[in-house]
């Protein structure tokens, strides 16, 4: 089957986008006919995304799939079909790529597939996770429940994104502009200092290394940006690599304060998913596979499958889950009160609530102590510049005394 790219408008004179499979480009143009749309054009989808799949502009974002999942979530608990409820986000999407995402989903729908069969062809798109909810959503017939739970999810985790986010620009800002400064001074400010040197036997030390250190980051400095792309470039794409992801994992987990964020980062994405999941009406030892797809660390991840066969195997949750760094003393009393009591899924939601609260405590603190420390780095080195400057112009004037 291809996948092609259409544009057409509806009986109304609305103009769609989206996608749509079939064996060829005529058949493609008469499934469209047959549900009363004017093809203006259709396009395959490995010619049409040629060069445009490179750009974002024709990308599904998470914050694209937050929406769809919103206003899912509206129209379905107001009693719109699923299919009228998609017809009605597709006429109403602005980007492209949300556009053909709605569209090959409205398609499919329309032409008898499930929905999640229809997203399940997405999985660039959407997690298993979410894949997996929606079937059960599907089966039980509580679909406007499950899509309600979803976004709920989906606005958290955007949230605990934003958070980090926002925690790392103004650091971020303050060491972009600490690194202009330096290479302003030494591509500018010392090049015109030299000149005073000039016909001077002999000149202080400090001065004769910032002339050379101005004078190597002048002769090499586009070799340095190059090596640090190259660096970031290398970091980016073993980053990719299971094996080299897992070494990263390790590296992160060895630096202070680091390794406590990202337990806490883990311990709300686990617990976040795990709530939903059980509160969903999912067998435990099945909650507990799905959720692992929300946790990112890898040495993480392996306590949880360890947890998770325990489980399976008839273990007792709490027993299981203990020898997991994501639970502290305090979050294991929790889970075993709420096996007692039979409540498990506000066990979980406390958890990754209390983790949460946590986590932006500690990021408002790392924040407040990072914004001084880098004020005073760009100070000292700046600061040492200007001062050794100085000393440097002194010792030209008591030579010349």
């Amino acid at each position: 089957m291809l996948r092609f790219i259409y544009e057409a408008y509806d009986v109304s004179g609305a103009k769609l986008q989206g996608e749509i499979n079939s064996i060829d480009e005529r058949a493609a143009a008469k499934q469209l006919i047959d549900q009363n749309l004017i093809v203006v054009s259709l396009v395959k989808e490995s010619e049409s995304n040629e060069m445009g799949s490179f750009f974002s502009r024709n990308r599904v974002s998470a914050e694209q799939v937050e929406y769809l999942t919103t206003e899912l979530s509206l129209l379905l608990n107001a009693g719109v079909t699923i299919d009228k409820g998609l017809g009605i986000l597709r006429r109403n999407s602005v980007s492209p790529g949300q556009s053909r995402l709605i569209g090959h989903l409205h398609d499919a729908v329309r032409r008898g597939q499930t929905l999640s069969d229809a997203m399940a062809e997405r999985e660039d798109v959407f997690s298993p996770l979410y894949l997996n909810l929606v079937k059960l959503g599907e089966t039980s017939g509580n679909l406007p429940d499950i899509f309600s739970r979803l976004s709920a999810d989906l606005k958290f985790q955007s949230e605990l994104k934003g958070k980090v986010v926002q925690a790392l620009i103004y650091p971020g800002v303050i060491f972009t502009v600490c690194i202009l400064c330096i290479f302003f001074v030494f591509n500018y400010i010392v090049p015109q200092m030299s000149s005073l040197f000039e016909g001077v036997s002999e000149i202080p030390f400090y001065t004769a290394m910032l002339l050379s250190l101005s004078a190597w980051m002048i002769n090499y400095q586009w070799y340095l940006l190059l090596c640090l792309i190259l660096l970031f470039g290398a970091l980016y794409s073993s980053a990719r690599s299971p094996s080299m992801s897992a070494q990263l994992d390790t590296i992160l987990a060895g630096l202070p304060g680091v390794s406590g964020m990202i337990l806490l980062v883990e311990r709300v994405r686990f617990n976040t998913a795990l709530a939903m999941m059980l509160a969903s009406g999912i067998l435990i030892d099945r909650s507990l596979d799905m959720a692992l797809g929300s946790v990112k660390n890898s040495q993480i991840k392996q306590t949880l499958v360890a947890a998770r066969d325990r489980v399976k195997k008839g273990g007792q949750l709490s027993m299981a889950l203990r020898n997991s760094p994501i639970y502290d003393d305090f979050s294991m009393s929790l889970v075993e009160v709420g096996e007692e009591s039979g409540d498990l899924p506000s066990v979980f939601q406390e958890i990754s609530i209390r983790a949460r609260r946590d986590f932006e405590v500690k990021v408002d603190r790392m924040t407040a102590l990072l914004e001084p420390a880098l004020i005073l780095v760009m100070g000292g080195i700046v600061g040492g510049v200007v001062v050794v400057m100085l000393l440097s112009i002194v010792s030209v004037n008591d030579v010349g005394l």
